[in-house]
């Protein structure tokens, strides 16, 4: 088992809760972030569960022939079981205790790609509106670049103090239900903060902070590794609607279901 190497200090972990996210420069060292680049590129490159559901366009219509603007793999860990024994999830475990609570454990994965030119944007959203509308959440993702991440490559924007807002009426992108990637609404993204990193630095966030990444204009491809930390998750007293999310078709569904049929 490896042990953690980080700590927050106490000043970051008033901003986290102040602010509702947190940048570091360094979540793991430069071996692990060309190990971590190595087993990324590979599940992309094999579109690991794609037909399981795990692997799909988030941006667009997720066309079998076309072109994925934004591929996504949920659960990474499910095809390289190497990634649960690394520095950075041990360091990204550790924070999250400290901004949970001793009882925040590990949630769950995913990985998102901007192609070189022409990857998507992300667009403004909360990370809660994807969720169960039933139940109350204290979680927080850690967004880990594996290359420098910068505003022509897509790196994370936040806006400051955003997560006390309740969630906000979210779409699919473009009112498009064949997406599966949501958009808020309405927003006003002046107050927004970009957030560059190096290679291993990470950002943390929680559920209801909006957050948003500008789409990939560089020649390198944007390499995004996403950490989920939480406490158990409680029943609310009144439950929401997300309505935006029974609005879906998409082709990855379709593909869950009849996986589900097969099993």
């Amino acid at each position: 088992m490896i042990e953690p190497t980080i700590k927050l200090s106490d000043e970051q972990v008033a901003s986290y809760h102040r602010e509702g996210y947190l940048a570091i420069e360094a979540i793991t060292t430069h071996d692990e972030v060309a190990r971590l680049r190595e087993i990324y590129d590979r599940l992309f490159a094999q579109r690991v569960g794609r037909e399981e559901g795990n692997q799909f366009d988030l941006a667009g219509a997720d066309d079998e022939d076309a072109e994925a603007s934004l591929p996504q793999i949920l659960s990474p860990v499910k095809y390289a079981p190497e990634l649960a024994n690394t520095l950075c999830r041990a360091n990204a475990l550790a924070i999250a205790k400290q901004l949970l609570g001793p009882e925040a454990e590990y949630h769950g994965e995913h990985a998102i790609l901007k192609p070189a030119f022409h990857g998507a944007e992300t667009p403004w959203h909360q990370d809660e509106a994807y969720w169960d509308s039933a139940l109350e959440y204290n979680e927080l993702s850690v967004w880990i670049p594996l290359q420098e991440a910068n505003l022509e490559n897509g790196c994370m924007h936040f806006i400051p103090r955003s997560h006390q807002l309740e969630v906000m009426p979210h779409h699919s992108i473009n009112h498009d239900p064949r997406i599966h990637g949501l958009e808020i609404d309405k927003i006003d993204a002046a107050p927004a903060v970009a957030c560059p990193l190096p290679p291993g630095g990470a950002t943390f966030h929680g559920p209801r902070t909006l957050h948003y990444t500008p789409p990939n204009r560089s020649a390198i491809s944007r390499r995004a590794y996403i950490l989920g930390f939480g406490t158990p998750a409680k029943k609310r007293a009144t439950p929401r609607d997300f309505y935006w999310n029974q609005m879906k078709k998409t082709a990855r569904e379709e593909r869950v279901q009849q996986m589900q049929k097969k099993s």
